[in-house]
């Protein structure tokens, strides 16, 4: 279905394909992977035609129909049902043309022809599509131009599944949906009948719905059988064997090229040395392990405060007098909370976490927090606030203000930006540089509480993971709305449903909230046997996030003692040897050599054991991490 030969390509100079080759079979649904900037988006244009090739091709097969997910929201005064159905152009055109056509003849091979594509159905299965994605019945009968850009988005998704094409591009397709439709699109992709070319982020996404990975690394793209987990194992293992491979061949180079400058000038041995020298022009070069490290985030641990952080009795909240968006809101937060907002969109989630967030006022009731707990708030709206012309330094000096400059960088630097990166204008930053940033602004006075707002939209799978790791390691509270369900499995163990215009816990878990989605049902209801079965498991898992976060804590702290110790331990050692090595020393009295040395030998057994202490505490560390 899609052949990628010998495709080569460059931008501005960079060389972003050299000779790259793949194959999808008609049918097959695939995932392309890659780290962010190696050309993905640019291979999607290479295939749709947008753009040409400097060498090579990347075409689908003759005659096959290509749809690709817009990147721009369609617009207008028609309903979104119409701008869906107008995706399929060739129904259009036939619906048109039989209002005019006035051969018989033509007029039978037309309704021959809308009756083989379902032309009648059509409008059925659009309205499916649509309530997949979201869209009441009322809402898709509602004119395109009242929706905001994320829902002409979702139309835009909607109208390019409805086509059903032969091969389907999708780049990015959950960036705008929320947690509900992206469950509800992966079960669709899952039974999508024809050939698929995903690309996402989504590490869940990526493992249930691809049976194949194209992975573009160093200019060359590579088809792996598989969902996403089997292919990051398969690499795994590849990369510790090339490793190995390149240890031992620059092992075995340096033995023969010892040999060879040592007896190449030396008649007896002359004979065996030429040998060599042409074994090793003859020795193919395995390449050394070249793997990109992606930059840590590193968020901070706040000061300790009594729980609980916040309680809400009998709150309200919204934006218009005597309209509520949530009430009935009695909950509390404590410090090691992890809770996951789930809801559609359009429910109340971002509002409840202003109202965490203390950036909308109360329209009833109580919220009662301590006057020293600081809340920390992470919307992507926040990247259209950011100040262009500013760098990511000046952003967070601006917050830090009469903090020394090497502190401000040093904590710009724990979130990936490096020297140069942290003097770069905000404008010339990528999507995920920029959350970088605001993570780094939002977090920078340790706040007790972190709200996070689709904190992963910009962020590539290994910076997920980095965000994941630092989630799970800081002591601060965090509330998560997310339709990432890799991210909410792996560190929320509450779950909060926003729904019928209130909040309360859900007593089951994400899978049976994916059910729950999946059946179109608006409120909870497991079994009292399973409910309390979920609750006891929900207070364990609670228990032993906050016991592993407070282990983390103490762990952090023992290897900082440990290494303050060693420091203390190799200064006092350096002052010794530098008085043993003054020639006066051994002028006066033995008793002052002998109890230097003494002291030497003390202190080299205290060093030891200090390391060691220093080095368990590390990877005690890691584990814990």
């Amino acid at each position: 279905m899609l052949h990628i030969n010998d495709l080569t390509y460059r931008i501005a100079g960079k060389l972003l394909f050299e000779n790259a080759n793949a194959h999808v079979p008609a049918g097959h649904r695939v995932g392309l992977v890659g780290r962010n900037g190696t050309g993905k988006t640019t291979l999607l244009r290479l295939i749709m035609g947008e753009i040409a090739p400097d060498g090579g091709r990347a075409a689908a097969r003759r005659g096959a129909s290509v749809a690709m997910l817009a990147q721009e929201a369609p617009g207008g005064s028609h309903s979104v049902l119409e701008e869906v159905l107008a995706a399929d152009r060739e129904r259009a055109s036939l619906l048109a043309e039989s209002e005019t056509a006035a051969d018989p003849n033509r007029v039978a091979e037309i309704h021959t022809r809308l009756n083989d594509i379902g032309a009648h159905a059509a409008p059925a299965r659009a309205a499916s599509v649509l309530a997949g994605l979201g869209f009441s019945q009322e809402e898709q009968a509602q004119p395109l131009e009242t929706f905001s850009g994320g829902w002409r988005m979702r139309v835009a998704l909607a109208a390019v599944l409805f086509r059903m094409p032969d091969l389907l591009v999708l780049d990015e397709p959950t960036n705008y949906l929320d947690l509900e439709a992206t469950i509800w699109l992966e079960g669709f992709l899952k039974s999508y009948p024809r050939t698929l070319l995903l690309v996402s982020h989504d590490r869940d996404l990526l493992n249930k719905v691809p049976q194949a990975i194209l992975h573009l690394d160093q200019r060359r793209l590579t088809l792996h059988t598989g969902n996403y987990e089997r292919f990051e194992r398969m690499r795994r293992e590849s990369l510790v064997r090339q490793a190995s491979m390149y240890a031992r061949q620059q092992a075995q180079r340096r033995h023969m090229q010892d040999f060879v400058d040592r007896f190449r000038y030396k008649a007896t041995k002359a004979r065996q040395a030429q040998s060599r020298i042409k074994a090793l022009e003859r020795m193919e070069p395995i390449a050394a392990v070249m793997e990109e490290r992606t930059a840590p985030i590193n968020l901070p641990d706040p000061k300790e405060l009594a729980p609980p952080l916040i309680t809400l009795e009998n709150a309200a909240v919204g934006y218009q007098d005597g309209a509520p968006v949530l009430s009935d809101l009695n909950l509390r937060i404590d410090g090691d909370d992890r809770i996951a907002l789930l809801g559609a969109n359009g429910n109340g989630k971002t509002t409840f976490a202003r109202l965490l967030a203390g950036r909308l006022p109360l329209m009833a009731g109580e919220r009662r927090a301590s006057g020293k707990m600081k809340v920390g708030y992470f919307s992507q709206h926040q990247l259209d606030e950011l100040e262009p012309t500013q760098t990511a330094y000046q952003h967070l000096a601006r917050l830090m203000a009469g903090t020394p400059e090497a502190k401000v960088r040093a904590r710009i630097g724990q979130f990936g930006f490096s020297q140069d990166k942290a003097d770069v204008p905000a404008s010339n930053l990528s999507g995920g540089e920029k959350s970088r940033l605001l993570l780094a602004l939002m977090s920078h006075d340790a706040p007790h509480i972190m709200i996070f707002d689709e904190p992963t939209n910009h962020l590539d799978i290994d910076s997920r993971e980095a965000l994941i790791r630092a989630l799970n390691t800081t002591r601060a509270a965090i509330v998560l709305i997310s339709h990432d369900r890799h991210l909410l499995e792996t560190c929320a163990d509450r779950l909060w449903l926003v729904a019928e215009g209130t909040v309360r816990p859900f007593e089951g878990d994400l899978e049976d909230y994916r059910t729950l989605a999946l059946a179109g049902r608006g409120s909870p209801g497991p079994a009292a046997g399973e409910a309390r079965e979920r609750r006891e498991s929900k207070r364990e898992s609670r228990k032993t996030a906050a016991r592993a976060r407070r282990e983390t804590a103490s762990l952090r702290k023992a290897e900082a003692g440990a290494e303050a110790e060693l420091a203390r331990l190799n200064k006092d050692r350096e002052a010794v040897e530098a008085a043993l090595a003054d020639p006066d020393l051994y002028a006066g009295e033995s008793a002052r050599v002998a109890d230097l040395t003494q002291r030497r030998a003390k202190l080299d057994r205290a060093i030891g054991a200090a390391e060691d202490t220093w080095l368990a505490a590390q990877e005690a560390l890691e584990r814990g991490a």
